[in-house]
């Protein structure tokens, strides 16, 4: 007998879990769509050549080759490898299909991705991302950078996982801020920018230490200047422009820097999204070199170890390795198996009810197609409604739905038959009723929504 295991660093549920991360996905999916963004899925798999468009990189060390039987008989190269993200297909999806797309395009994508991880807990090989992007031709607003900010918060706000914080930045600032110190190098740039990204996690004296130590050699005076520059926070709308404020003029890059900034920030609030939800900070980067505006990360208040919940950014050319045009674009991303596993460790997320909403006893199986015929009505009513195929004592068929999930059991016997009622214990709230059976299935659905309500109302609280 071989042993059932799953292979490491992937995410696999029982069915009530399972359907929380898939109300979770709903959520997010509800919410791009009401934004006006449109469904696209590529391949699991690309061609290698298209997929791999840089070597020597990370990424190529954690990428799965995929290689048929008959390949391998062969002795052949992969041909194909599965994606490691969502942003290089989409890159090579609008490069092939740009003269049948219409700009800015708008897409929303959900699918999982796969990368050779080290195994280690809260890391995943295969995992799902839920992503948008705007991708405008040739150029594109600055006011889509602001858009993005009001879908996150709808995203979180409905998904009701605690308070959040959008912080912002924007890339021009900061190489404009180096500039300013003398630091003008693009590779230098980058590289400083990376060592400004590990702040949250390795501490201001560990980045001070890096900048001034024998891999960069700044003088201690402007890795100070640096360090006060990138530990810049805002408390409110009014203190996010005083503090753009005081940065003063410098060059034309900080000016455009901050001049974007400002306009995102008066277009976030113009699209509803309260200002204790969106904050500046100075030390956001973004790893990925290819952000080159304004960069998002989102975080949990009460859980900041938790880290970035969603991410993203503005680029200047997504798909420079395809095609010739100019693809500019700004994007978000949201890694849900691991937020979704984070949130559970955390216990801010419960075990969902059953997706079954009714359970048709069986009290008598000489009385089999009354039963089905009462589920064919529920269900017809949109209840999603199991039945009782086989006889068992009422007893266990209870137990059996309230372990299930399953908030209501129909119970129907020779009295009430006759009497034209059904009886309904609610398994939540403990109680059983009587009702019509003309009027079954409308009650149901009435309470049903309710509880949905209140749910609602005490997430929010």
């Amino acid at each position: 007998m071989i042993k059932p295991r799953t292979p490491p660093g992937v995410m696999e549920l029982l069915p009530r879990d399972q359907i929380a991360f898939q109300q979770m996905l709903d959520t997010i999916r509800r919410n791009f769509e009401r934004f006006g963004f449109l469904p696209v899925e590529t391949p699991v798999f690309e061609l290698s050549d298209v997929l791999l468009t840089k070597s020597g990189g990370e990424t190529e060390r954690q990428v799965y080759f995929v290689q048929s039987t008959g390949a391998l008989e062969q002795g052949t190269a992969p041909e194909m490898a599965l994606r490691f993200d969502l942003t290089v297909p989409l890159a090579r999806y609008v490069a092939e299909h740009e003269h049948d797309l219409s700009f800015p395009f708008r897409r929303y994508q959900m699918q999982r991705v796969y990368r050779g991880e080290r195994a280690q807990r809260g890391r995943f090989r295969e995992f799902y991302q839920c992503d948008i992007d705007v991708i405008g031709k040739d150029a594109l607003s600055v006011r889509y950078d602001a858009e993005l900010p009001a879908v996150i918060f709808a995203v979180f706000s409905e998904l009701a996982i605690g308070k959040f914080t959008i912080q912002l930045n924007n890339r021009k600032l900061m190489r404009g801020f180096f500039e300013s110190l003398g630091i003008v190098d693009d590779q230098q740039q980058m590289l400083v920018l990376r060592e400004v990204d590990k702040l949250d996690k390795r501490g201001a004296d560990y980045v001070r230490d890096t900048l001034v130590g024998e891999g960069f050699g700044l003088a201690p005076e402007t890795a100070r200047k640096i360090l006060d520059f990138v530990q810049v926070r805002s408390v409110s709308h009014a203190d996010a422009m005083s503090k753009l404020d005081a940065i003063g003029g410098g060059n034309e890059v900080l000016d455009e820097g901050m001049a974007e900034l400002r306009q995102t920030l008066e277009l976030v609030r113009a699209m509803g999204v309260p200002e204790t939800h969106y904050a500046l900070n100075f030390s956001i980067a973004r790893g990925l070199d290819y952000y080159t505006g304004t960069v998002y990360e989102t975080l949990l208040d009460d859980y900041p170890q938790i880290g970035s919940i969603c991410s993203g950014g503005r680029y200047e050319n997504l798909a420079s390795h395809y095609t010739r045009s100019r693809l500019p674009g700004v994007g978000i991303s949201i890694g849900l198996t691991r937020l979704f596993w984070q949130l559970r460790e955390a216990g801010l997320v419960d075990t969902a009810d059953s997706s079954v909403e009714v359970l048709v006893s069986q009290m008598d199986e000489a009385r089999l197609p009354a039963y089905l015929a009462i589920a064919s009505e529920l269900r017809a009513a949109g209840l999603n409604t199991e039945v009782q195929l086989e006889p068992r004592r009422l007893a266990r068929q209870m137990q059996y739905a309230d372990r299930a999930g399953i908030r209501f059991v129909v119970i129907v016997g020779e009295d009430e038959e006759a009497r034209g009622v059904v009886s309904v214990k609610d398994l939540r709230r403990g109680e059983q009723f009587e009702i019509a059976r003309a009027d079954l299935g409308r009650t149901l659905r009435v309470e049903l929504e309710q509880g949905r309500v209140m749910g609602k109302v005490g997430a929010s609280e």
